[in-house]
C-alpha cells in the first residue's frame, strides 16, 4: 500500500518539488537521473495545475504516517530480537523435555499473578528462615567463645606485638571471631549472605592457627580442640541449612520463570498493540491513497495511449493484477474470462492513475532485472575469457617445452 501510494503523491507534488520522486532517498525510489524507459514512458505534462494546499496537507499526513511506521518498526525489531533469544535458548532442548516444559510453563503461568501478589510474602518468609537460622548458628558460635581456651581466637592476631614477621606470607587471609560477629550484625549490607559463609570463617579462624603454629604448641592444640566441637555442633544443624538452600533454590527457580513469563507478557501485549497500531495505519494510508486519488489531475489521451501500450506489453500474471486493481473499484467489473475487454475511456481518472503506477512500477522492476541478468551474463562471460586465455597459455607452455625436447642433441 505504502508503495502505490507514496509515487502517486510523489506525481501530486511535482509542482512543488520540481523534481521526482521526492520521498526517493527513504523509500528506495529511483532518482530522476536514474529513470529508464519505463519513466520516460509515463513522463508527466506540467501544463495541469494541483492546489498547494492540499498537496502539502497530504505531505504531511504521509510524514506523520512515516514516523509512525518507524517507530513501529523499532519495536518490531525489538521484540523480534527477544523471541530470537528465547528460540536459541530452547533449540537444543529434547522433545520429550520440551513437552514437559510447555505443561509444566501453562501451570506456571496460570499461577503467575498468584505468585506476583505473594513474591512479597515470600521474601519475608525467607528473611526470617534465615534470621532463624543465623540466631541457632549465633548460639553455636556462643558456644564456642565461652570455652577456655577460645581467648586467643575472639580478636585479630597481634602480629606486630608478637613479633610474628613471616605471618602474612603464611596466612593469605586473616581471622577471628570478634571480625566474624561484626559482620554477622553488619546493618549496610556488607554482611554475611548465608549460613555457611559464617561457618566458613569460623573454620578459617581455627585453621589458620593450625598452620601456623607447630603441632606441640598450645595454640594448635587449642584449635585443633575447638574446630572439633564446632564441627560436632555444625553438623546438628546442617539438615536445617540443607532444607533452607533447597527452598532457595527452588524459590529462585520460580523467580527466574516469573521474570520470563512477565517478560514473555510484556512482549504478547507489545505484539497486540503493534496490530491494533498497524491496522490503524493500514485504514490511515487507505484514506490517503483514496484522497490522493481523488486530487490527481485529468489522464490525457496522450497519456492513456501510453498506458494501452504498457498493459500490453505486461506478462499474463502481471496483467492480472492490474484487473484486479480495476475490479476493486468496477466489483461488477468480469476478470475471469478468457479475454476481458478493458476500455480505458470508461474508467474513472483515479483507476487510470492506479493503472498507471502499477506498470511503471512493473516495469521498472524488469528494467532492473533485465539489467541484473546481462551483468550477470557479461561476468560469465569475461570469467570464461579469462579461463580460456589461460588454457591457452597453458598449451602453449607445454608445447615450448616438447618442442625444446626434441630439439635438444643427444649426448655423445
Amino acid at each position: 500500500m505504502v508503495n502505490i501510494l507514496l509515487p502517486l503523491l510523489n506525481i501530486l507534488l511535482y509542482p512543488l518539488n520540481h523534481s521526482l520522486p521526492f520521498y526517493s532517498k527513504k523509500f528506495g525510489i529511483l532518482h530522476q537521473e536514474q529513470m529508464g524507459t519505463s519513466e520516460a514512458l509515463f513522463e508527466n505534462s506540467r501544463e495541469d495545475e494541483i492546489v498547494d494546499s492540499e498537496v502539502k496537507n497530504i505531505k504531511e499526513d504521509v510524514d506523520e504516517v512515516c514516523n509512525k511506521v518507524n517507530q513501529l518498526e523499532l519495536t518490531m525489531n525489538e521484540v523480534e530480537q527477544f523471541y530470537s533469544v528465547a528460540n536459541k535458548k530452547h533449540r537444543n532442548t529434547l522433545k520429550a523435555s520440551s513437552l514437559w516444559k510447555d505443561k509444566e510453563k501453562e501451570k506456571q503461568s496460570a499461577s503467575f499473578k498468584t505468585r506476583q501478589q505473594d513474591s512479597i510474602c515470600l521474601e519475608t518468609d525467607a528473611s526470617k528462615r534465615m534470621q532463624a537460622l543465623t540466631s541457632e548458628f549465633s548460639e553455636i558460635l556462643s558456644d564456642i567463645t565461652q570455652h577456655k581456651w577460645a581467648g586467643p581466637f575472639l580478636q585479630p592476631v597481634d602480629v606486630v606485638g608478637l613479633e610474628l614477621d613471616d605471618y602474612y606470607e603464611v596466612i593469605e587471609k586473616p581471622m577471628d571471631i570478634g571480625t566474624i560477629k561484626a559482620k554477622m550484625e553488619a546493618k549496610d549490607g556488607s554482611g554475611y549472605k548465608n549460613v555457611r559463609e559464617i561457618c566458613s570463617d569460623v573454620r578459617l579462624v581455627f585453621k589458620n592457627a593450625i598452620k601456623y603454629n607447630d603441632e606441640k604448641d598450645d595454640v594448635h592444640v587449642m584449635a585443633q580442640t575447638l574446630l572439633k566441637r564446632f564441627e560436632e555442633k555444625w553438623l546438628k544443624l546442617l539438615p536445617k541449612v540443607d532444607e533452607e538452600e533447597r527452598r532457595q533454590r527452588e524459590e529462585e527457580k520460580k523467580a527466574q520463570l516469573d521474570i520470563q513469563l512477565a517478560e514473555e507478557a510484556a512482549h504478547a501485549k507489545k505484539v497486540r498493540e503493534l496490530r491494533v497500531e498497524l491496522d490503524a495505519v493500514d485504514r490511515n494510508l487507505d484514506q490517503l491513497r483514496d484522497m490522493a486519488f481523488q486530487k490527481c489531475r485529468k489522464v490525457s489521451v496522450d497519456e492513456k495511449k501510453r498506458l494501452a501500450n504498457a498493459l500490453g506489453s505486461l506478462t499474463p500474471e502481471e496483467l492480472g493484477h492490474a484487473l484486479e486493481i480495476v475490479s476493486q473499484d468496477y466489483p461488477t467489473f468480469e476478470t475471469s474470462g478468457e479475454e476481458v475487454e478493458l476500455g480505458l475511456d470508461h474508467l474513472s481518472h483515479s483507476t487510470l492513475w492506479k493503472l498507471k503506477l502499477f506498470a511503471k512500477e512493473t516495469l521498472l522492476q524488469r528494467e532492473k532485472s533485465n539489467a541484473s541478468l546481462q551483468r550477470n551474463k557479461n561476468t560469465n562471460v569475461n570469467c570464461n575469457n579469462q579461463n580460456g586465455n589461460t588454457n591457452k597459455r597453458r598449451r602453449s607452455d607445454t608445447e615450448m617445452k616438447t618442442f625444446r625436447k626434441r630439439s635438444r642433441k643427444p649426448s655423445n
